[in-house]
């Protein structure tokens, strides 16, 4: 059953009011491939069970089951957490035309500007950098913020920036940094690390130590800077590329909220989803699950911004 247009409506005029936070997860990568296409390396990126598939094989894992995050510590057991780094970044550093998602959402920065509304923080648990690539390709600069994962690393636990052009910078008190302007750019915030322009930047929450580290320390929240911790409490969120079956969703929004449900109302994007799933989802507050395709959902989106900006009244 399509989609209530006003749906789109609605959503589109508040991200034109700068009230929105994309949310992405693996399943983005699926958006826009054709029904039964694998990933190809350099031509799309992997869904989380296709990257569980791929380490299994190439790795000799002993089970059948396809859980990425058992997998990758067995890899990381048998041989070391640099194979399993040198790994993923093999993948993941790889050149990745953006999906139509990414590019949408390089889009909106001008509309925003335009319209002089705050720009968007774009959460995501992904470690690809094709959102950033989708900004530069627009000529769009941005804020890059991701999580420290190696337990060795004298930042882990922290969160790391990038500014345009800048160098890393760790942040050591979340609350009284100010490196960010939300008028004049956007941010990416990476909850579980990132693939970096060098190896020595990489940082993935991959394997079970990795969640059971995660889990273990203070709110995460707490490391998060304050400028975006109202965002992530104060806005409507658009998941995408997630169930709540998946526990890397799961873990982020128990270190984030808490017990505490979701402020406003938001929504999953998420074909076939059960009536688990819509339990789940009820449980962190009032999530709308839509049921359409990524990319079919983007479309009506566009389309919805598009319309709401012409009929603005001219400057």
């Amino acid at each position: 059953m399509p989609t209530d247009p006003t749906h789109f409506t609605l959503v589109a005029k508040q991200l034109l009011r700068g009230k929105v936070t994309p949310f992405l997860g693996a399943g983005v990568n699926l958006a826009g491939r054709a029904a039964g296409a694998k990933w190809e390396r350099g031509h799309n990126l992997p869904s989380g069970s296709e990257l569980a598939r791929y380490l299994a094989e190439s790795y000799a894992y002993p089970e059948s089951d396809t859980d990425l995050l058992r997998i990758s510590q067995y890899v990381d057991a048998r041989l070391g957490e640099g194979v399993l780094y040198e790994e993923l970044r093999d993948l993941f550093a790889a050149e990745y035309p953006p999906t139509d998602l990414h590019r949408f959402l390089a889009e909106m920065v001008p509309i925003l500007r335009r319209v002089g509304a705050r720009q968007q923080v774009m959460v995501t648990t992904n470690y690809d950098d094709l959102l950033e690539n989708a900004l530069t390709a627009a000529r769009e600069e941005y804020d890059l913020l991701w999580y420290e994962a190696k337990s060795g690393d004298p930042n882990f636990g922290r969160f790391l920036h990038r500014a345009p052009g800048g160098a890393v910078e760790p942040i050591e008190v979340p609350n009284e940094w100010t490196g960010l302007d939300l008028l004049a750019r956007p941010a990416i915030l990476k909850l579980h690390g990132a693939v970096g322009t060098s190896a020595d930047e990489d940082s993935f929450v991959i394997t079970e130590d990795n969640y059971i580290d995660y889990l273990a320390r203070s709110d995460v929240l707490n490391q998060i800077p304050k400028a975006l911790q109202e965002p992530l409490t104060t806005t409507h969120f658009v998941f995408m590329g997630y169930s709540l079956r998946d526990w890397n969703l799961r873990v982020v929004l128990n270190r984030i909220w808490g017990q505490q449900k979701l402020s406003l109302h938001s929504w999953s994007i998420q074909l076939g989803a059960t009536e688990l799933d819509k339990s789940l989802w009820s449980s962190r507050g009032t999530v709308e699950i839509i049921a359409e395709d990524i990319s079919t959902y983007v479309a009506s989106l566009k389309a919805a911004v598009d319309a709401c900006v012409s009929a603005m009244p001219a400057t």
